[in-house]
């Protein structure tokens, strides 16, 4: 359970610093907003991603099929752009929250293929 909770906080700390990275490149930011609202979006899409998704995936599970996948590019973003509309001070528009949730998808790969590589050399 504790190591649950670990993994839980340190994706909402690299999900806060991508966000943060891609909101500021594709999206809009004004000027009442700080590095607060950046951890409310990493940490409401941290859940949305953790809750939310895998429901959305599942209700779209025949356009995924359809597509060959492509569809999940579509889940992303719109899993991104309902953390980033939820937050006070952050906008983004949907395309580009599709463009954003690719990147932050490709990124949380890495960064999950990286750590269990590590956890098993561990074991060995």
């Amino acid at each position: 359970m504790r190591e649950n909770f670990l993994v839980f906080i340190s994706r909402w700390f690299f999900n806060t610093l991508i966000l943060w990275v891609l909101t500021i490149i594709f999206g809009t930011v004004s000027g009442t907003s700080d590095m607060g609202s950046f951890f409310l979006a990493g940490f409401i899409f941290s859940l949305a991603n953790s809750i939310l998704k895998p429901i959305i995936t599942i209700l779209s599970l025949p356009a995924i099929l359809v597509t060959l996948g492509l569809f999940t590019l579509v889940v992303n973003g719109l899993i991104v752009w309902l953390s980033i509309s939820l937050t006070p001070g952050l906008a983004i528009s949907f395309w580009n929250a599709v463009v954003a949730g690719a990147a932050l998808s490709l990124i949380n790969y890495l960064i999950s293929t990286d750590s269990a590589s590590n956890s098993r050399e561990g074991l060995l």
